[in-house]
């Protein structure tokens, strides 16, 4: 196992407790409906006036799926109707054309990820319509300055397809396999196989694909030690460029689709415990570099060397290597950054086509940062990206004295110093080995909104 990550049982038990994941800062439930659409205007207008403009990154959500996942919390809308997808993508056109007017020309799209739902829902020729729409709105960086990725469900495309994404300027992608044991498939409603999945990794190689990911999730309905931990061997065989392994969060009070799952058919807390200790040795001793929160790389690729060099960067999107970008989200439910706010589209398809309808974004609310939120994003981002805290840097960017203005924060911290998780030292807060894992929960006490926030979420571990 690699030196800077340790697992320690007792203390992985210690401190697993619900906490945002900090893809930003302050977390969504802060987001408010008194943010509008003049709001975003405006952000989009100081962004552009900006003394160095930001490039640009666009996340657009496709949310249609043909069958249901059990475990999906994510917002989408199960349908074998393409006409409604179809119809979908004029509207989200529409809103691309609206977007990109926001904006100077001279900014480059240097960022695109496709999420979902199933991105691969829509058919390369539609696919080919949304890449069109939006190097006309956005105007695409060049090739070599691109990181375009899409999420792929290894169901709905075949080989030629994925040579065909690669021809559309997508050079990156990841692939949702979760997990190749059978009867968990069953269990979850995921039925694909083993040959689907290494046809279509060896299909984006021959094609060219920079990267190349795949997803997995622990904490399933019937799975075992054994059985993750041939899903893993057979994993580490394909040697994708990044590995991201997800905790499951059954939480079917909130998510209607988990209530299909038997609660019979769910592991025992310890379980999860013990499929995370073996996916840390598996991956490690497989090579793979831990980068932060679930994801593992290969030591050559892009996330490893911007963890190593220090560029490493997090978003909506999870870790990216670019350099902080302005967000815009497309599509409904989109999260998106630009400048010193965030900002949501509607989460319905009927609000999204009659805000369009009426010449409007389809904004619903948003947040834009104080002082105090800048700093401590700044400072939370330190933790997450880097597992470290450089005192000086924070006071000279923010003009404050770090250890009075978060003297609580630093006392709040000390019983994790004492687990031996992380150490503060006279100009600095290091993360530790044993304490990586826990990164999360160091960020907590930096979070302002935390003690009252109404958000519902995730283990930190």
């Amino acid at each position: 196992m690699q030196d800077d990550l340790l697992f320690d049982r007792p203390l992985v038990e210690k401190y697993d407790r619900p906490g945002p994941r900090y893809t930003s800062y302050p977390t969504a439930p802060q987001f408010h409906a008194a943010f509008a659409e003049d709001d975003y205007r405006a952000a989009a207008e100081r962004s552009n006036q900006a003394q160095m403009p930001k490039p640009l990154s666009v996340y657009v959500h496709i949310p249609f799926c043909k069958s249901l996942c059990y475990y999906c919390a994510c917002n989408k809308i199960i349908t074998h109707n393409t006409e409604r997808a179809a119809e979908y993508l004029e509207w989200l056109k529409q809103e691309i054309g609206v977007q990109g007017a926001l904006f100077d020309e001279s900014r480059r799209m240097t960022q695109l990820h496709l999420g979902g739902g199933t991105p691969t829902y829509l058919s390369n020729a539609q696919l080919g319509e949304l890449m069109a729409a939006l190097d006309e709105a956005f105007h695409f960086a060049p090739p070599a300055e691109r990181e375009f990725s899409l999420e792929v469900d290894p169901r709905t495309v075949t080989p030629e397809q994925i040579h065909e994404l690669h021809a559309l300027g997508f050079n990156r992608l990841s692939f949702g396999v979760q997990d190749f044991d059978r009867a968990v498939q069953e269990a979850v409603n995921r039925l694909q196989s083993e040959e689907q999945v290494v046809e279509l990794i060896q299909a984006a190689r021959d094609a060219g694909f920079q990267s190349v990911s795949v997803d997995l999730i622990y904490g399933l309905p019937l799975q075992t030690v054994a059985s993750f931990d041939t899903t893993l061997t057979k994993i580490i065989a394909l040697a994708p460029d990044r590995i991201a392994t997800y905790s499951y969060a059954h939480l079917p009070e909130l998510f209607k689709a988990q209530r299909l799952i038997r609660p019979e058919d769910m592991p025992p807390p310890e379980r999860k415990l013990e499929l995370l200790e073996l996916t840390i040795r598996r991956l490690t001793e497989a090579g793979y570099v831990y980068i932060g929160m679930d994801h593992f790389a290969l030591p050559d690729d892009e996330l490893s060397l911007a963890r190593e060099n220090g560029t490493l960067q997090r978003n909506f999107q999870g870790y990216s290597t670019h350099a902080d970008c302005d967000l815009i989200g497309l599509g409904i439910t989109s999260i998106g950054k630009v400048g010193d706010t965030y900002s949501q589209n509607v989460k319905e398809t009927a609000q999204y086509q009659h805000r369009l309808e009426q010449g409007q974004l389809p904004v619903f609310r948003g947040y834009r940062l104080s002082d105090d939120d800048r700093l401590r994003r700044d400072v939370i981002n330190a933790l997450m990206c880097h597992n470290h805290i450089d005192f000086a840097t924070i006071e000279a960017a923010h003009g404050i004295v770090f250890r009075d203005y978060f003297a609580d924060a630093l006392e709040e911290l000390e019983e994790m110093a004492a687990d031996g998780l992380l150490a503060i030292r006279e100009g600095e807060i290091e993360v530790l080995p044993t304490g990586r894992l826990m990164m999360r929960n160091a960020a907590m006490a930096f979070d302002a909104y935390l003690a009252k926030s109404q958000g519902r979420y995730s283990r930190t571990v």
